[in-house]
């Protein structure tokens, strides 16, 4: 069984909602999520929310935390989380946001940095994703994992 199958069983047999806010995966949790017959009896929806502007207006992040820790960063993805779940009416969310490649890194963040985060309720995990295996891979990594983090937090 696919891990988003895994998931949306998870969730139907707890009666929860889930929402996802996208950056750098541009759509392709909400993508698998939705790959799933019936998942529409636990997904809300989702915010592909790829500039800051849309990050700070549909997903309250705030501008000081985009100025002080950067697009890519777990504050902005524990705000992005936070956001979803309060726009789209949900249980539980997954966020990410991080640089793909194969351009856009830097020394301090380069490419293949994701942060990732998860959100059940009130509780919130993150995690840093830090390896470069391409564009591709990169995304569906952050996409896996942030399937896991909430597979983990929901149990």
């Amino acid at each position: 069984m696919k891990l988003e199958e895994k998931i949306g069983e998870l969730l139907k047999s707890k009666n929860l909602s889930l929402s996802t806010a996208e950056s750098c995966t541009g759509g392709s949790i909400a993508a698998l999520v939705t790959s799933v017959p019936g998942s529409s009896e636990y997904f809300n929806g989702g915010i592909v929310a790829y500039s800051n502007e849309v990050k700070m207006s549909l997903l309250h992040v705030s501008a000081e935390t985009l100025e002080k820790y950067g697009a890519v960063s777990r504050e902005t993805v524990i705000e992005m989380v936070k956001g979803a779940m309060k726009a789209l009416k949900t249980d539980c969310a997954v966020a990410t946001s991080g640089i793909a490649g194969p351009g856009g890194g830097t020394a301090e963040k380069p490419v293949g940095t994701v942060w990732i985060a998860a959100a059940y309720k009130n509780e919130i995990c993150t995690m840093k994703q830090e390896t470069d295996r391409g564009r591709e891979m990169n995304v569906e990594r952050a996409g896996n994992n942030a399937l896991l983090l909430l597979r983990k937090l929901v149990k």
